[in-house]
């Protein structure tokens, strides 16, 4: 998006097109931006930190999520109780979650509590105390977490296949950090990581229902003048994406469970490639749903496994692109078989006219009935301005999709899918050579 001068305000889409979108940009660089969403009581409020795991050092590995707990262990002016306690009495919702590029703070509230929500979620990302004795005790929950999710190989598959393909790089570490890392950090060093991201320039303040532009930039302005007054820095250079040369074909991790969990990884997009609306409808035909080739061939013909499906996730740098699937052990050939035939398949043919339609329907119809409810339109602003250059209207989004044709598709597949795919297992297994294509 274009940009705008400090103390001005612009109107980014009508309401014709799909809701009434304004944006504000405050003193410091603090940009406010709010969607008016006809009949509804409710406003979904966020705080969005342009900062997320790949920001951190490797000494640093796991901060971003760790400072995302913190800030909810106290302010100058409340404790952790009356945090909670504030939304909870008007029956709010108030949560946060990091991720490898952002991190938001969020309510949903009835409209007259828009003040509250504010008030609230401004003061934790604005005045955290960080007191030596939270972080010494939030260290515990972390690390709580990470056993949690180490005993998950569904969560640990997809971490390891992040790993797999980009290496010892931000993207390719875990977002929660490591036992090692979580122990190794310093309160000094959580300190240091909030005072040099969270500032005005790096927040993005979303709102979308029942909410007035104009009063939500002045609850906005009051709760972070302090935020606002401090001198302005130089942006904050996030760590170039570097992908490795060198991959093992295989990564294998070795466990006594009942299931196995494997990935298939490769290469994909960058977020704002234009090719992404050719890249949901490959991915809806290979293993999208339902109908998908996946689900057909590994689970509806066959009974291989009862979780199979391709994804595709992508970074300002980076993507990938890829299949999972959980089945027993001793199915795992088989299944390996099936997944690697059908992406060469589309690799070298494309997908058929039908699946092409049916794959339209499938964005058309997440996107329309992903935004009817005020947190989703309110994360769809906040991403167009923290993450994207635009902020398209329904009608674009919907003529985007439509506008892809079978060339499209087919060019993409054979781009992407061209190579051997990086497998990620987990399972009751010992020699990794038995799995390679």
């Amino acid at each position: 998006m274009h940009e705008q001068r400090i103390g001005t305000t612009r109107t980014l889409l009508g309401q014709d097109d799909g809701g009434l979108v304004r944006r504000t940009v405050l003193p410091g660089g603090l940009r406010v931006i709010s969607e008016h969403v006809p009949g509804v009581r409710s406003v979904a409020f966020g705080v969005w930190v342009g900062v997320g795991s790949r920001d951190e050092t490797s000494a640093q590995t796991g901060s971003a999520h760790y400072l995302e707990h913190l800030l909810f262990k106290g302010t100058a002016r409340r404790t952790a109780l009356e945090i909670s306690a504030a939304t909870d009495a008007v029956g709010g919702e108030l949560n946060a979650f990091t991720t490898k590029e952002y991190t938001c703070f969020y309510a949903r509230v009835l409209d007259a509590d828009l003040p509250l929500a504010v008030d609230v979620v401004s003061d934790v990302v604005t005045s955290a105390v960080l007191r030596t004795a939270d972080i010494d005790n939030e260290r515990g929950v972390i690390l709580e977490e990470i056993a949690m999710h180490d005993d998950d190989p569904d969560d640990c598959v997809h971490d390891a296949a992040g790993e797999q393909l980009f290496g010892d790089t931000p993207l390719g570490r875990s977002i929660l950090g490591s036992s090692e890392s979580i122990h190794s950090i310093t309160p000094r060093a959580i300190r240091a990581f909030y005072r040099r991201h969270y500032r005005a320039e790096n927040i993005v303040v979303a709102a979308a229902g029942n909410v007035d532009h104009v009063v939500l930039v002045r609850l906005v302005r009051k709760a972070f003048a302090d935020v606002m007054a401090l001198e302005e820095t130089k942006a904050v250079r996030r760590p170039a994406h570097v992908q490795p040369a060198n991959h093992e074909p295989v990564r294998l991790l070795t466990r006594p469970t009942e299931q196995a969990n494997l990935v298939l990884a490769l290469p994909g997009l960058v977020r704002a490639d234009p090719r992404r609306y050719a890249l949901g409808v490959l991915n809806a035909a290979l293993g999208g749903g339902m109908s998908s080739r996946l689900f057909q061939e590994v689970r509806e013909k066959r009974g291989l496994a009862y979780s199979v499906y391709s994804f595709s996730t992508a970074y300002a740098d980076a993507g990938m692109v890829g299949v999972y699937a959980g089945c027993l052990p001793r199915k795992v050939p088989q299944v390996l078989e099936l997944c690697r035939q059908e992406l060469n398949e589309v690799r070298v043919n494309g997908i058929t006219d039908i699946e092409m339609e049916r794959g339209k329907g499938q964005l058309r119809g997440s996107f329309v009935l992903g935004l009817e409810d005020t947190s989703s339109r309110m994360s769809r602003i906040a991403k167009a301005e923290l993450l994207y250059d635009e902020l398209p209207s329904f009608a674009e989004v919907l003529r985007r999709i439509e506008a892809v044709t079978l060339a499209d598709v087919a060019s993409l597949a054979a781009e992407l899918l061209t190579g051997e795919p990086r497998l990620t297992l987990i399972g009751p297994f010992d020699n990794p050579a038995d799995f390679a294509g």
